[in-house]
């Protein structure tokens, strides 16, 4: 079963936890100053590293090459958070390295040379480290990374700088969004070295009240401390999360707002992307605090990801203009739901 497709610790706020380690192949300059023969040349390196591997037959990576993917298909991967919006759009000289359930992908020539990720269901920062680690170890034994004794590893962006490690979850605050706390919430974490982003990541606005919560500082600080770090506050957060939704639970208004919601998600025709995960992200309330009883959110995490616009059209196996993948949207959405 693929990722989303599962409800981990703390499923009913933490939908994902991702894990990313930022690597560099010393005697090779930076992508963004690599020719296209370095290019190739790393990427063959990484791959046969990786495909090579006493590891290959536990985890079954697949390889694909990015620059034969339609633009459709390649953002898809990153509406799955699989790999990075930007890796999706400039996919020349790029490869990812995926495995079956898509809890491991390694993107070569991302921003850094190699860039590994774990991600699972629920809160699971340790074992994702610790999979994502695993990986790195394999890549160690026969690559030598750039590497400094004051400053760690070596990444194009100085903000990745020491460890190489951005951790984050995924989060659903509708309770903390409601009551207006989210301004606040953003700044304290910050006092923490942590960053609250929206629902794709860097630059992206929060859809539905899903957010990402990741790490800011990687140096002078160790991985373990770092996911301890992550893990502690994101902790807090979750329980400041349930307390507010308690405070809602025998609402009528939210209750009528849920099953509003859970109707015109059930009869919509018509679908778009907003406007989708705003209902969604009732629903899933509604669910976690037992207003709706039929449904999993197991369903709901998959819609997540099979209802974003690449997806859909990826599925389909055609492009769609915004009308025709909002059509598809409620239909899929219907189907699941209903």
């Amino acid at each position: 079963m693929k990722w989303y497709l599962k409800t981990g610790p703390d499923g009913d706020v933490v939908i994902s936890t991702r894990v990313r380690l930022a690597r560099n192949i010393t005697d090779y300059p930076f992508p963004s100053k690599m020719s296209p023969e370095q290019y190739q040349k790393v990427e063959q390196i990484a791959r046969d590293a990786l495909m090579e591997s006493r590891i290959q037959p536990k985890h079954d990576f697949e390889y694909i090459d990015m620059a034969r993917l339609t633009p459709a298909h390649a953002m898809s991967f990153a509406e799955k958070h699989l790999i990075s919006p930007e890796f999706a759009r400039e996919r020349d000289g790029r490869a990812l390295l995926l495995n079956k359930d898509e809890t491991l992908s390694v993107m070569i020539n991302e921003e850094d040379h190699i860039r590994i990720q774990a991600l699972f269901a629920g809160m699971q920062l340790e074992d994702a480290f610790a999979l994502a680690d695993e990986i790195d170890d394999v890549f160690d034994e026969k690559l030598r990374f750039a590497f400094d004794e004051n400053l760690g590893y070596l990444t194009q962006c100085p903000t990745n700088l020491g460890t190489g490690l951005r951790a984050s979850v995924m989060l659903h605050l509708p309770a903390i969004t409601k009551a207006g706390a989210m301004p606040g919430l953003a700044n304290a974490v910050g006092k923490f070295g942590l960053t609250i982003r929206g629902t794709f990541g860097e630059g992206t606005a929060a859809k539905g009240a899903f957010y990402q919560i990741s790490n800011q500082v990687t140096l002078g600080i160790s991985e373990k401390e770092a996911i301890s770090n992550l893990s502690g506050i994101a902790g807090q957060i979750i329980t400041q999360e349930k307390a507010a939704r308690e405070q809602l639970r025998y609402l009528p208004e939210l209750e009528d707002k849920v099953f509003r919601s859970y109707g015109l998600l059930t009869n919509a025709r018509l679908l778009s992307a907003d406007e989708f995960m705003s209902l969604i992200s009732d629903v899933r309330l509604g669910i976690t605090l037992g207003i709706i009883k039929n449904k999993g959110l197991e369903v709901v995490n998959a819609l997540l990801c099979d209802a974003q616009p690449a997806t859909l059209m990826t599925t389909a196996g055609r492009n769609l203009d915004a009308s025709a993948r909002d059509q598809l949207r409620a239909q899929t959405v219907r189907e699941k739901l209903a």
